[in-house]
């Protein structure tokens, strides 16, 4: 009976010393949860000030451009010049021209365009002797046009763009000799009639809004006048205004 008084003794005093060196060790040593996540705190530093700045001026940059350049349609309207061959013998004259045009855009880059326009000049034409007394009869020309445009390179500001365009002219010849085609050829003009034509034109636009931009358009213009290719270089420079939302 002794003995087991003794026994009960010492686990009565024993049972609390056991609990606090259990809470001791756990205290001493930590989870192994929170041993795995001070390694990925230390390969995640925060983000610079100016990589934030950078940032945040993109994002600018990308919404501005979204701004300018996401609209569904564009309209154009402005004048232009040429240096256009009147006729097989004679020299180049200086021309000019009023322009309208109309895209449809399919998305930021790339869509279609129609081009009308109607060019006018008045060559000079050597006295000659018979029965004429025209030395600077007046000629114009008009065509209408359809093709490709991409911009391919964008800016808030500016763009850079190429366009391609192809269809049919019609020139008058013989406006100052009273309808006389006869004459019109007879001075060394090309005779009235309709042909092709096609452009090639670099354009660069400077932009006053989103919606409202400076164009000028140096450019490469075919005809086909007189059964022979006329290769002509000049530029067209206006107003550009866009709207709808794509």
């Amino acid at each position: 009976m002794y003995s087991l008084r003794r026994i009960a003794l010492l686990l009565a005093l024993g049972l609390p010393a056991l609990g606090a060196l259990q809470a001791q060790s756990s205290s001493s040593n930590p989870a192994p949860a929170d041993q795995a996540q001070q390694p990925a705190a230390k390969m995640q530093p925060p983000t610079s000030v100016q990589a934030r700045i950078r940032a945040r001026r993109e994002q600018r940059r990308a919404a501005a451009i979204r701004e300018a350049y996401s609209h569904l349609y564009e309209a154009y309207v402005g004048g232009g010049y040429l240096r256009f061959t009147p006729g097989s013998t004679l020299q180049r004259v200086n021309e000019y021209n009023w322009n309208v045009g109309f895209t449809r855009y399919y998305n930021e880059r790339l869509g279609v365009t129609v081009d009308g326009r109607g060019t006018y000049g008045t060559p000079f034409i050597e006295p000659m002797t018979g029965n004429s007394n025209v030395t600077k009869p007046t000629i114009s020309q008009y065509t209408g046009m359809i093709g490709p445009t991409y911009r391919f390179y964008l800016q808030p500001k500016f763009a850079v763009s190429g366009r391609v365009l192809a269809g049919f002219a019609y020139g008058n010849f013989s406006g100052d000799t009273g309808g006389n085609q006869s004459l019109s050829t007879y001075l060394g003009l090309w005779p009235n009639g309709s042909t092709y034509a096609a452009s090639a034109s670099l354009l660069f636009e400077y932009n006053l809004t989103p919606n409202i931009g400076l164009r000028v358009a140096p450019e490469y213009v075919a005809t086909g006048f007189g059964s022979t290719q006329q290769n002509n270089l000049g530029y067209t420079a206006g107003l550009v205004y866009r709207f709808g939302k794509q």
